[in-house]
């Protein structure tokens, strides 16, 4: 299965806010939101990097309270891991277990359009799992 049709299930909307807004807006964004990852763009509306529940837990603990009025552009990861629509889940798969992140912004001509998690991609290999255990006993009941 390809990215393409994970977001054609879930959908192509993308948070996103401002790389000058601060850490304490984001945070409210995150929770109110009920999301992992923000993606964080520049003044031009392009992909400046993404900010992460991690991010906002390793900040507050480096700087303590004061990093919450502080800019994201200083917490963001600035350089992300991106896919393209047609990528396949198991490229997605691999490519989060070695980096150890959580959610990839997709990427269409250099714009965002969509953001993948990890659990988009558990969700769509269980899907498919079932699918396929499905067809093997219909096969099997056929014969």
């Amino acid at each position: 299965m390809l990215v393409k049709h994970i977001l054609g299930e879930k959908g192509r909307d993308v948070i996103a806010i401002a790389s000058d807004a601060t850490l304490s807006e984001a945070a409210r964004m995150l929770a109110h939101k009920r999301i992992g990852a923000v993606v964080v763009r520049d003044d031009s509306g392009m992909l400046a990097g993404i900010l992460s529940e991690r991010d906002v837990v390793r900040a507050v603990a480096d700087g303590s309270v004061s990093a919450l009025a502080r800019p994201v552009s200083i917490y963001m990861t600035r350089a992300v891991a991106t896919c393209e629509e047609q990528d396949t889940v198991e490229e997605i798969m691999e490519m989060m277990t070695i980096g150890r992140f959580r959610h990839v912004p997709v990427l269409s001509s250099g714009q965002v359009t969509g953001i993948v998690s990890i659990g988009d991609v558990v969700k769509t290999r269980i899907a498919e799992t079932v699918r396929e255990a499905e067809s093997l006993r219909e096969y099997i009941s056929a014969a």
